[in-house]
């Protein structure tokens, strides 16, 4: 008996690492196809309004607005808000827009957010400020190149184009998991988004940095239909998307700036969308099984130890898919500097995405939450963890 389930295991993860391998190969192919996309040239550029929300100031935040201030573009406006008067994002707005005299800009008090996603409730107080019908919304956390603006409304504007949604470059701060977080969003999260790509097209959206227009936003019930999702950006996305409205992922690269948190933060963090990401697509969650190659070899060798080889084998593909994406795609210097981090944060990953499958509530920004099953949250108060 025992024989049998040990060869049934054996297969079973044979079957799982072969799959894996599989997801390997499409992940190459679709950094190729989006290495082969050129950047589309604008022949007329619309004037645009960047509405970007602040809460607090972290050690970036300061340069990362300067990038959004620096943008060489005909004519835009930039529209900040914080929650409170006494948010410390507010002298730092105020600082950056005294050195920038001509590029219009406002300050807006959005309020204390009654709902979870503060987030979409800054937004919501920023739109209808806005003056202009084409709108980028970006994070406190990311910063630009001077020629974002450029590239992503020249995509915007081509025939059925709702959104156009843009990679990024994530880099942590001095300590080890920031890093190690920073160095599997380069290597893996990018990998994922590029293999969708690949095989059915973009169907959603990642907020860091992302270009629409007013009536997009509207056809879908406006921001207030994403006001109670976890992840709005990739409801906004798949929205659009089910309407049959275009969805692209940029050939602009953007910086994420991932701060520098503890173990315990950067777990809760990684946990957090972990169980968001279960709840909104169970099957797209269990198939990041096959994302993880290193990590199922090493339980193929715990059950066989002859299977050694095929965690080098793993380890070539890993690293050849890392390569394909942060370093072909990102120029990502995290990686040239820790590759040998690589098989460490496989196994965190991992990790991770099984801790993913058990419970329901998640802690972001101080609060207690439910996450229901399509991905939005529940009001009730939750049970502790």
């Amino acid at each position: 008996m025992l024989n049998h389930l040990y060869l049934a295991l054996t297969l079973l993860l044979l079957a799982l690492l072969t799959g894996s391998f599989v997801y390997c190969v499409l992940a190459m192919l679709g950094a190729w196809r989006y290495r082969r996309s050129g950047a589309k040239q604008g022949l007329a550029y619309p004037p645009v309004s960047v509405l970007r929300p602040l809460a607090g100031a972290e050690d970036n935040t300061e340069a990362n607005l300067r990038s959004l201030f620096g943008q060489q573009y005909p004519v835009f406006e930039i529209l900040l808000s914080v929650h409170t008067p006494e948010d410390p994002a507010a002298e730092v707005a105020r600082r950056v827009m005294a050195a920038f005299p001509r590029v219009p800009a406002r300050l807006i008090v959005a309020g204390i957010s009654p709902l979870p996603n503060a987030k979409v409730w800054s937004l919501r107080a920023l739109l209808p400020e806005a003056k202009y019908a084409h709108l980028v919304m970006s994070d406190s956390d990311i910063r630009h190149d001077s020629h974002c603006l450029s590239t992503v409304m020249a995509e915007l504007e081509q025939p059925n184009i709702a959104l156009v949604t843009c990679p990024y470059r994530a880099f942590g701060g001095p300590r080890f998991w920031p890093r190690m977080e920073a160095l599997g969003l380069n290597t893996d999260f990018l990998a994922g988004m590029l293999t969708q790509r690949f095989l059915n097209g973009m169907d959603f959206a990642i907020g860091c940095t992302i270009a629409t227009r007013k009536a997009d936003l509207a056809s879908i019930g406006g921001l207030e239909t994403l006001q109670r999702y976890l992840a709005e950006d990739f409801m906004l996305g798949n929205l659009l998307h089910a309407k049959g409205r275009g969805v692209i992922l940029s050939r602009n690269v953007i910086e994420h700036h991932i701060g520098n948190d503890g173990f315990l933060k950067n777990w809760r963090h990684r946990l957090r969308w972990a169980r968001s990401t279960r709840r909104s697509r169970r099957a797209g969650y269990i198939g990041e099984l096959f994302t993880k190659p290193f990590a199922i070899s090493l339980l193929l060798w715990a059950v066989t130890p002859k299977a050694f080889g095929l965690v080098i084998v793993a380890l070539l593909f890993r690293s050849a898919v890392a390569w394909s994406t942060a370093v072909a795609i990102l120029n990502d210097p995290l990686l040239h500097r820790y590759w040998w981090l690589l098989p460490v944060e496989d196994v965190a990953s991992f990790a991770t995405w099984c801790l993913g499958f058990f419970g329901k509530t998640i802690l972001w920004r101080g609060r207690e939450l439910v996450v229901g099953r399509d991905g939005s949250f529940e009001m009730e108060p939750a049970a502790k963890v």
